[in-house]
């Protein structure tokens, strides 16, 4: 019997570009669209993207709509539609100052389409803005959460069907992404009210593919044999924050969610220590025995939290709460306003249980597997990017390692 690999699919990026281009091609009066081609630049090659449905919806606009496909990722954009509105600009009066197309006449008007950010300037030949369900960074202003291969797709792709003179307003679009982006730590990174166009590459590969955990195992076994700890960190978050502490990058293994497979390889490699460094929304599940993260395979954050909160003795009424939050930095924040308000430390004394419990249960779970010990600590922070807990063997390990 053989088992099909994973297939690869693409970013999001990727179909807010395919949605704009194919609004462009509209308004360049081309034929009913049902795909799109576009250069990936990274990596180089071209490939074709299905439209869902494109129309005109004023003079000189045009909007269309393409659905996220990842792949055989287990993504929560999966399917979601992606729209893309572009209109025609012109340059009228003295300062360059730039109007609607000509005629202007039958509108469109929605507040989903209403541009929250601008990442571009009005000299620019292709203004590109983010309407609803796309994240703006609180860091940064406000500004639309469109990184800098999202805006080079697009800008790249969309010049090529451009004449020297013309100009267009390019505003993305995702009905969804708001309710999305409460399933993501994106505030972690400053990232609210919707998703980021985020990624270096047009291709999204199968994280949850054994050849993605293999090449995780690999870099393990190659940083294994050069230090005595080494820091798994959950994702960009981690990886980044980590960083930004002053860690070696050497040090750092980008673990995804395949926490459980990589603690028993470094207990093959015979690691002395492992710090787990991450988002409590993550890691909180190692406290429970869920040792792989994701979400679409295991959660069960809320009910690991609210035991733990039984346990530390926190009164029946309080516990429904925890248990009703819509997530754990919700329940977090509950904690913390009931310490401010009383006096008393129960999010500090929940999260150091929970924190202890994950150092035991994952050298528990090393042993098990491999018949080796490892030293593991674990720290934990929260969505604004501050620490919340270190166990007492994070705080050793963290001392050594900045």
């Amino acid at each position: 019997m053989t088992t099909s690999q994973p297939q690869s699919g693409y970013t999001l990026p990727v179909f807010a570009c395919a949605a704009a281009s194919a609004a462009l091609q509209w308004l360049r009066q081309s034929p009913s669209l049902d795909a799109v081609s576009l250069d990936l630049i990274e990596p180089p090659e071209t490939v074709k993207i299905p439209i869902e449905q494109v129309a005109g919806i004023g003079e000189g606009m045009a909007l269309a709509i393409t659905r996220s496909n990842p792949g055989d990722n287990l993504d929560l954009t999966r399917n979601t539609p992606v729209w893309a509105l572009v209109e025609f600009l012109e340059q009228r009066g003295q300062g360059d100052k730039l109007t609607r197309g000509e005629g202007g006449k039958g509108e469109f008007n929605s507040s989903l389409l209403t541009p929250h950010s601008s990442l571009s300037y009005a000299e620019e030949q292709i203004i590109l803005k983010g309407a609803e369900g796309i994240g703006h960074q609180v860091n940064a202003g406000g500004q639309a959460a469109i990184y800098g291969y999202a805006q080079q797709l697009i800008k790249e792709n969309l010049k090529r069907q451009l004449k020297p003179e013309e100009k267009i307003q390019v505003t993305i679009i995702l009905p969804e992404g708001r309710q999305l982006a409460e399933r993501t730590s994106n505030s972690a990174f400053g990232v609210v009210e919707g998703l980021s166009l985020l990624g270096t590459t047009g291709i999204a590969q199968p994280l949850s593919a054994p050849g993605q955990l293999e090449v995780c195992q690999a870099e393990l076994e190659a940083k294994a044999s050069k230090f005595n700890c080494l820091v798994f960190c959950l994702g960009e978050n981690g990886l980044d924050l980590a960083q930004q502490l002053g860690m070696n990058p050497e040090q750092l293994v980008k673990t995804a969610n395949w926490l459980g497979s990589l603690l028993v390889a470094a207990g093959a490699q015979k690691m002395p220590a492992i710090l787990l460094f991450g988002y409590h929304g993550k890691l909180i599940k190692l406290a429970g025995g869920i040792f792989h993260t994701h979400h679409h395979l295991a959660d069960g954050r809320l009910e690991i939290l609210t035991a733990y909160c039984a346990h530390m003795g926190i009164p029946m009424p309080r516990l429904r709460e925890i248990f009703a939050s819509a997530t754990t930095e919700t329940a977090l924040h509950l904690l913390r306003e009931w310490d401010a308000q009383e006096g008393s430390n129960w999010a500090n004394g929940v999260y150091g249980v929970i924190a202890a419990a994950i150092d035991r249960r994952s050298q528990d779970y090393i042993r098990k597997y491999s018949e080796q010990f490892v030293r593991v600590g674990s720290v934990l922070f929260d969505r604004d990017r501050q620490i919340i807990v270190q166990s007492d063997n994070g705080t050793a390990l963290l001392s050594d390692l900045c």
